[in-house]
């Protein structure tokens, strides 16, 4: 069915919506819904039903086999959405998420092609949409992190870090930040981090890079306060619970609170947004639960 732990009490209120989501006929709404509440499998039974199958509909199954951690299915899919509509941006841009993780879970002998084509998806998203600042994020990281023979480097993750910061300062400031870690240079990483939460200081993400960056220094007490500045801005926010659990992890502190942070992230509603339950129960075992 879904990535529910169980048919507990907390579940039927979201059990209850599916149902109605059911009740009528099956639409591409409907199934997007789904999608949103993570019941991916349910999502999947509706777009498999339709007798024609559009490019949003494609893009909508390789979104749910990439949320089942099923990459194969999830380019096979998006490379029909591309054919389909070779003008969207957003559809190319998943196909590059999708080669990505099937880059990094795949053997040493086939990487490097599906990174390539990550690279390719990810290029063709920005060249089509130049504003779509999800697909220049993912680029950008790309560049980052790829070596020269795959098409990453410095260079090009610097001029898509002035992209960035040209559609979104407080998103510039945070490529500006990952590249100056990257040379390890972290009084400057440090103030382009701060001066993103500056910029956007209602967006929780903001506050959580920050805490993130700051354990990563040694300097706890610094980041746990920033996490409690997290929790003010988003309460209800797993992915602060799911942020703070996994850099006491990291860290090897603090690993009861983050089993019991773990344990209210997994009991959460989630979105495709957010790391899968899947993540959050790895991480217990790691803390020892």
């Amino acid at each position: 069915m879904s990535a529910r732990v169980s048919f507990g009490m907390r579940a039927w209120p979201l059990l209850g919506a599916v149902c109605v989501l059911f009740a009528g006929s099956n639409t591409l709404e409907q199934a997007q819904k789904l999608y949103s509440l993570t019941e991916y499998n349910d999502s999947l039974h509706i777009l498999q039903s339709f007798s024609e199958k559009t490019g949003p509909v494609y893009e909508l199954i390789g979104q749910n086999y990439y949320g089942l951690g099923d990459f194969k299915k999830a380019t096979e899919n998006l490379e029909k959405a591309v054919a389909a509509d070779p003008s969207d941006s957003r559809s190319y841009n998943w196909l590059g998420k999708a080669y990505g993780r099937r880059a990094e879970t795949s053997s040493p002998f086939t990487a490097p092609g599906y990174a390539s084509k990550a690279r390719q998806a990810f290029e063709k998203a920005v060249q089509l949409d130049p504003r779509n600042l999800e697909a220049a994020n993912d680029l950008f990281e790309y560049y980052l992190e790829a070596p020269g023979f795959l098409g990453g480097g410095m260079e090009k993750a610097n001029q898509m870090a002035a992209k960035i910061a040209s559609l979104d300062a407080a998103e510039g400031n945070w490529a500006r930040a990952r590249i100056a870690e990257k040379r390890k240079e972290f009084s400057s990483a440090e103030q382009h981090l701060r001066r993103a939460a500056e910029i956007a200081p209602h967006q929780v993400g903001r506050v959580l890079d920050l805490a993130r960056f700051l354990a990563k220094q040694g300097r706890y007490q610094e980041s746990d306060k920033a996490f409690e500045t997290a929790r003010k801005i988003a309460p209800q926010s797993p992915k602060v619970l799911f942020a703070q659990a996994d850099t006491y992890i990291k860290n090897g502190r603090n690993l009861e609170t983050a089993r019991k942070l773990l344990e209210q992230y997994i009991a959460s509603t989630l979105t495709p947004d957010d790391p899968p339950r899947s993540q959050a129960e790895k991480l217990l075992k790691q803390a020892g639960s």
